[in-house]
């Protein structure tokens, strides 16, 4: 994993968890791969995925299991989405806004590119190169 300099490596973390969770890669109620295991396949310090597991206890993504492990929480899914959603909206959406002003871009061609980019997703996901229409 390639960290980014101006963010906490302990929040990256907790997005790479959260898209497996998204991706599907992690199920409700499976178990999420120990503290030390994590550190060692991402190379960081196990008390940085040990703050990253408490950031995502706390955000109820994630549940401890004393003895055994971490797993993944029911409904997680939905709690980051909110998360990110609210996080973007607060803190990306308004420099995104301010590039789009500064370079003229219109949110007619932002609106295009959008669809063209949720076509490609469609097809990525489906694997055949089909569109649903």
């Amino acid at each position: 994993m390639e960290f980014k300099d101006n963010e906490a490596i302990y929040l990256q973390i907790a997005t790479y968890v959260s898209e497996n969770i998204l991706l599907g890669k992690w199920l409700s109620e499976d178990k999420i791969p120990s503290v030390r295991d994590l550190a060692g396949e991402l190379q960081v310090n196990p008390n940085t995925v040990m703050r990253t597991y408490e950031f995502l206890q706390n955000q109820e993504i994630i549940y401890n299991k004393r003895g055994i492990g971490f797993f993944v929480a029911p409904a997680s899914d939905k709690k980051i989405k909110n998360y990110r959603k609210e996080r973007f909206l607060q803190q990306e959406l308004p420099e995104f806004f301010r590039t789009i002003y500064l370079l003229d871009i219109s949110l007619e061609e932002v609106q295009l590119r959008y669809e063209s980019f949720k076509a490609n997703q469609f097809k990525a996901v489906n694997g055949n190169g089909k569109s649903a229409e």
